[in-house]
């Protein structure tokens, strides 16, 4: 075992912590901080081999203590408590757009004065829409987790493209920010999105909402209804007769899991009985504990009008109404959802061609058992798939190129001789602007038992930093408003991760093992920080609350920034590396030189055989090399 007091640096670093709270906190006794810093000293990270590697991360982290004192096309996921390793509800979220800016947005709770009210926007464009009254207060939200720890993440889906309401009032994420602001569970989460578009008419295409709260999780499907113009005669204005939205929302059962990327998901659901299933008219049996279906009243009577469904009651099939499946919404969409089910649940492979667009007759079930409890690492893996480990693996085909490069530029079909072709779509992909996990946890309050995993930028090149539901504010690094999709700041989280993600995409297969040790090394430091920090802060919360989220605030900006600037390191030290298509040999970040200390020791990578038998391949004798011209040219 390691001597924890032959290390004079950590000792130093509790010294600061004990000194700091001694000072600052009167309210907590060195006691409780004391057994604090024995269990952070307990550690994986406290030991020698690590010290080194973890060394900045900690003065950052000591600075956080002292700080403290004073003062769409998306892929998610859905886990329940009991399919969780830790009891949390835990959803995940990506928003992948190529004109989407990656960062953490906060909207502040509290009472608000009279006549304030949201405005909401078309995501899509930001064309303003309908301006809604606030109630007198309204919940705090850290990027999609408000302070109840009520989280929500989306995926698009198009359904049938006349259904877009073209004079709606707000679309799918003025429904998650509002819901978000107001809701304290995620039944009520429910309600409010149904009564919001009822009300100012659904301005999106189709969409599947995850929704979770520390007790259950839920998935909704919704679609509008079109825009079915008439004139009002008395009121001498026309408006839209079809106003509002059709959805439906199951409950995952407990210890289950779900997904959805792009396609709708809900097939049959029990109907209405006023004990396990509900519609939008009977919200006053919102809270009932067996309810797990709720839905729009006119959900089957509507697609019947639109001539969509004609079939019994019992038969209907939301997704197969609304969203037919096609070939591209099971490649693109519901291959995603099927390469994470593989990862935990046995048997998926029967639903492989279904996956693939195959055969579109055997679909996939709503939710499975995973074989195991899943934990926010398993989910943040799962970000990160490209079907590695398949026959549709992106690293294994020409597209890849000779460096592996799991990603393919859009658009993602093509034509070629009359004939449409396509690339794979997966979860890791080139154009997220942001994405996160987040777990609700019920053993503890909200401003501490919420936290969002939040990272900008391809979530196979990001790292995932944990941000509380109680904080103050948003890291500078990564709040709204610094920097912007079209403008570059060079310390802004956004753009240091997409400036070290393109370099790693030029010869990927070479530079993806260093960018894979300084995610591991952040992203691994925070999940051992995490209870220590909540154990803290609990002790805070209990002798004055406001203090504990002042010093959640100092850990979450304080790991949000450093984690930027450990990336900027990452950048210098890749273009060092690997400057000129060179490799520059190195030992635990440390170039070697020759024997003089002058110069570095220079590799040049060959390109794979594969490659070059390609070439010549393609280009028969362009590149021979004639030895006999040679040798006379020689002479």
């Amino acid at each position: 075992m390691y001597n924890q007091k032959s290390c004079p640096l950590w000792d130093s670093f509790f010294s600061v912590c004990r000194m700091s709270i001694s000072n600052h906190l009167a309210v907590v006794n060195r006691y409780g901080f004391e057994k604090f810093c024995v269990g952070l000293r307990g550690k994986e990270f406290y030991k020698p081999s690590k010290f080194f590697m973890y060394r900045k991360l900690i003065f950052s982290f000591a600075i956080f203590l002292i700080l403290a004192i004073p003062g769409m096309p998306c892929t998610s996921y859905l886990v329940t408590p009991g399919a969780s390793a830790d009891g949390s509800s835990m959803i995940s979220y990506a928003a992948d757009s190529h004109i989407r800016y990656g960062e953490l947005y906060f909207f502040e709770g509290g009472p608000k004065e009279p006549g304030s009210y949201f405005q909401a926007y078309y995501r899509g464009s930001h064309k303003p829409l309908a301006r809604i009254p606030l109630p007198e207060s309204t919940y705090q939200v850290v990027g999609y987790i408000n302070e109840k720890q009520v989280a929500i993440g989306e995926s698009t889906f198009v359904g049938h493209t006349e259904l877009f309401d073209t004079l709606g009032g707000i679309d799918y994420t003025g429904l998650m920010q509002y819901a978000l602001m107001t809701a304290p569970t995620a039944r009520d989460a429910i309600r409010i999105i149904g009564e919001l578009s009822e009300k100012y008419g659904y301005y999106s295409w189709g969409e599947s909402f995850s929704i979770a709260d520390p007790n259950e999780v839920w998935i909704m499907e919704i679609i509008g209804k079109g825009t079915n113009l008439q004139y009002d005669r008395r009121k001498k204005e026309s408006y839209n007769a079809d106003r509002g939205a059709v959805w439906v929302a199951k409950r995952i059962p407990d210890g289950y899991i779900s997904a959805h990327a792009n396609h709708a998901r809900i097939m049959t659901f029990p109907l209405a009985d006023g004990n396990i299933s509900i519609t939008n008219q009977q919200f006053d049996r919102l809270h009932q504990p067996d309810v797990r279906v709720i839905y729009a009243h006119d959900v089957i009577d509507f697609a019947r009008r639109k001539n969509y469904f004609d079939g019994p009651d019992e038969e209907f099939s939301f997704s197969d109404v609304y969203a037919p499946i096609d070939f591209g919404a099971a490649r693109f969409c519901e291959a995603r959802v099927w390469s994470m089910f593989k990862e935990v649940t046995p048997g998926m492979d029967q639903y492989m061609d279904y996956a693939m667009g195959y055969d579109l007759t055997n679909r996939m079930p709503l939710w499975v058992k995973p074989e195991r409890k899943l934990s926010v690492a398993d989910l943040i893996n799962f970000k990160r798939d490209y079907l590695q480990g398949t026959d549709f693996d992106l690293t294994q085909d020409i597209g890849a190129g000779p460096w592996g490069k799991p990603y393919r530029w859009r658009p993602l079909t093509w034509e070629l001789d009359g004939k449409t072709y396509f690339h794979e779509r997966t979860t890791a992909t080139q154009q997220t602007g942001f994405s996160f996990i987040t777990q609700s946890r019920k053993d503890y309050p909200g401003p501490i038992g919420g936290i969002i995993w939040f990272g900008v930028d391809d979530t196979n090149t990001s790292v995932y930093v944990p941000m509380y539901a109680g904080i103050r504010r948003a890291p500078d690094t990564f709040r709204e408003g610094y920097g912007s999709i079209l403008e570059y700041r060079e310390d802004a989280a956004f753009w240091v991760f997409n400036k070290v993600s393109h370099l790693v995409y030029l010869r990927y297969s070479l530079k993806i093992d260093d960018l894979r040790k300084v995610q591991a090394e952040l992203e691994n430091s925070f999940r051992e920080f995490v209870p220590a920090i909540d154990k803290a802060a609990m002790e805070l919360y209990n002798k004055d609350p406001e203090l504990a989220k002042d010093f959640l605030t100092s850990f979450s900006v304080s790991m949000g920034n450093y984690t930027v600037e450990r990336w900027e390191q990452l950048f210098r030290f890749l273009m060092v590396k690997y400057l000129d298509g060179n490799i520059k040999k190195e030992e635990n970040g440390v170039f070697l030189t020759n024997e003089w200390g002058k110069y570095p020791i220079v590799e040049h990578p060959e390109y794979p055989e594969w490659w070059l038998r390609t070439i010549v391949e393609l280009t028969g004798d362009q590149f021979l090399y004639i030895e006999k011209q040679d040798k006379e040219s020689d002479e």
